[in-house]
């Protein structure tokens, strides 16, 4: 039964991956004349495009997501969404799935790969991680898409969590961001996504339902940079807590 079971993992990810393509490739036209939009109006079209775009590539390959939390979004408002990273399957679920524009941060090795990365750059703002002033630079921004009334959608891991914890430690990018914008912080959850494609497994996977949670926001108002190691705990905590408690 486990041979077997490796085969089909192996048959679904090439699967997985033609129908990734084949679905790029319709929207890869209205997503470059987006492009050509200036924020807040690109970020609001794209956002669209990226949502019915993986609202039938995930369940095509059998990779359904099911939300929660939407209601925690008040109307008006925007937020730095901090979302758990334990695999590349992630990224089409957290974007899509965050209610309204939103940008992430990317790093730019992403950014250019063929087709992909032009599509990728779109929703992105990219940041080269060995440049300090490219590093600078994409601060700069981010709090620019926040000032637009834009969500801003970040994985405070820094990189997918190949521990055995529920999550990494945090960086601080993401929480002095939110305090410099005094914007709340969105706590997000994703399950399941480390089971679909497993550390320990190479070009295999596994379909099976996603679940998104978004938690109750944390407020920033009146916070300083000072504030920003014990926010950082704070959301730590209840991110893996919550984490460990619904998976």
């Amino acid at each position: 039964m486990k041979f077997i079971k490796n085969i089909l993992g192996y048959v679904f990810i090439v699967y997985a991956l033609t129908i990734f393509v084949i679905t790029m490739l319709v929207v890869f036209l209205p997503i470059w004349m987006i492009s050509l939009l200036q924020d807040p109006l690109r970020s609001r079209a794209l956002h669209v495009v990226f949502r019915g775009w993986m609202g039938v590539y995930m369940p095509l390959v059998f990779c359904p997501v099911f939300r929660k939390g939407k209601k925690n979004f008040k109307k008006g408002e925007n937020y730095v969404v901090v979302i758990n990273h334990n695999s590349l399957a992630d990224i089409p679920v957290s974007s899509p799935w965050i209610p309204g524009p939103n940008k992430t941060l990317a790093k730019v090795e992403m950014s250019r790969i063929p087709l992909f990365g032009i599509i990728y750059k779109c929703g992105s703002v990219i940041v080269d991680r060995k440049n300090e002033n490219s590093r600078r630079e994409s601060f700069t921004k981010m709090q620019d898409t926040l000032n637009m009334g834009i969500h801003l959608c970040l994985y405070p891991e820094g990189t997918r969590n190949k521990t055995n914890l529920p999550m990494q430690a945090f960086f601080d990018g993401a929480f002095v961001t939110a305090i410099k914008a005094q914007k709340p912080i969105m706590p997000g959850i994703i399950f399941n996504t480390r089971k679909i494609l497993p550390q320990d497994k190479k070009i295999w996977a596994w379909p099976m339902p996603i679940r998104i949670h978004f938690l109750e926001p944390i407020p920033t108002k009146g916070l300083t940079t000072e504030d920003v190691p014990a926010l950082k705990e704070k959301v730590h905590n209840i991110m893996s807590g919550y984490y460990v408690a619904n998976k």
